[in-house]
């Protein structure tokens, strides 16, 4: 592990700027500190939704590995130049979602985001990634930024649809089927 934060503020920031793990000072309000705020943003969401899962819950390691890659990307977009997120993760993502996915029902219509708690925070946290991944194309117009970052935050949202999906399936209560279905307005 590098340095330990033996005092949590600085006063460095103060101005307005914020320092990158190769030591360069920044503008806080650059693209690139909003992407690892929006990273951290999604990160804490998830965070969200495992607290609304059981110890043995078999989502829980998948969202927890996710969460730690999420610290790694956060790693990678503060280490310029740094590659820490590989394919070998977005492999990993995918290879989540088809295993989740091939358990639900082909999606007829659209759902709104709910259904239960822990539903309702993982779409939060899919929301929350969807913004993550248009920081990261706004950064990408600028400055390199690696296939697999962008690979990565682009399956995490598709992972936590599918996440939502077989969560709100689990509540009996809701319905038959656990999803809330948009209801398409009628046309006259």
């Amino acid at each position: 592990m590098g340095n330990r934060l033996s005092k949590i503020y600085t006063r460095t920031g103060d101005d307005g700027t914020t320092g990158l793990g190769n030591g360069d000072r920044i503008g806080k309000e650059s693209v690139r500190v909003e992407a690892m705020g929006s990273v951290d943003e999604t990160n804490s969401a998830i965070g969200m939704v495992v607290c609304e899962l059981e110890q043995d819950d078999m989502l829980r390691p998948v969202l927890l590995r996710v969460q730690n890659d999420l610290f790694d990307l956060g790693g990678e977009l503060c280490l310029p130049g740094e590659q820490l997120i590989q394919m070998s993760h977005v492999t990993y993502l995918e290879e989540q979602i088809d295993v989740l996915n091939e358990q639900l029902p082909p999606l007829k219509n659209f759902i709104l985001p709910g259904g239960n708690r822990a539903a309702a925070a993982c779409h939060v946290a899919r929301s929350s990634a969807r913004k993550s991944e248009r920081t990261l194309v706004i950064l990408a117009r600028d400055e390199a930024i690696k296939a697999p970052l962008k690979q990565y935050i682009n399956r995490l949202s598709d992972l936590l649809f599918v996440v939502a999906r077989v969560l709100a399936r689990r509540d009996p209560s809701i319905g038959a089927e656990g999803e809330i279905l948009w209801q398409a307005p009628q046309r006259s």
